[in-house]
């Protein structure tokens, strides 16, 4: 009991994170990318396009380890690249020319998407059902609406705490079959990205 308890309080973290940082990868990126390239006629533009793509094999590889923590989906990790020689200007070149990089920033930034559909189905499997079961404490103090219907008796909070533990039961496989699927997102990520 204690062991399906802990990974569902574990596959709530990993949902949430998931929609942090796809909200963090859609803003980073975007706003990056956009200063980037209007900035690019000036001598600023081109190097700071240049650190952000730099930032995505961090990045996905951070994606990776945090998928391996949560879903036990193992991963190969990438070769670390090596930068090329020369001026700042063939660097730069480099990084703006490796496909890999813009299909890093692509997956990166889809997961925002991920992110929001598992936030609404975590909340909906998991935190919904925890506060069912506290409808019976919340009741007399205050007005609470379930579908329409006013829980003003003990047995109407009852039967709405019922449908809680049910719904705990129930949902936890739910739950952890969306958890697997956002690891096999991560593995598509790494396919893609390798080509």
């Amino acid at each position: 009991m204690k062991r399906a308890i802990m990974r569902n309080v574990q596959n709530v973290i990993f949902l949430l994170y998931t929609f942090v940082s796809g909200v963090f990868y859609l803003c980073f990126y975007l706003v990056s990318i956009v200063l980037g390239l209007a900035l690019s006629f000036t001598v600023v533009g081109i190097p700071l396009l240049t650190n952000v793509l730099r930032t995505t094999q961090t990045f996905v590889q951070h994606e990776r380890i945090q998928t391996k923590i949560y879903t036990d989906i193992s991963i190969e990790p990438f070769e670390t690249r090596q930068r090329i020689e020369g001026n700042q200007w063939k660097q730069a070149k480099a990084e703006l020319m490796d496909v890999r990089n813009w299909i890093s920033v692509y997956w990166l930034m889809q997961k925002f998407v991920l992110g929001c559909i598992c936030l609404v189905v975590g909340v909906l499997i998991y935190i919904a059902p925890v506060c069912f079961a506290f409808i019976p404490l919340l009741y007399p103090f205050v007005e609470l609406h379930f579908f329409g219907s006013v829980v003003d008796s003990e047995l109407k909070a009852l039967q709405i705490m019922g449908l809680g533990f049910i719904l705990m039961i129930g949902c936890s496989k739910l739950g952890s079959g969306l958890v697997q699927l956002v690891g096999g997102y991560t593995r598509l990520m790494f396919k893609a990205i390798r080509g």
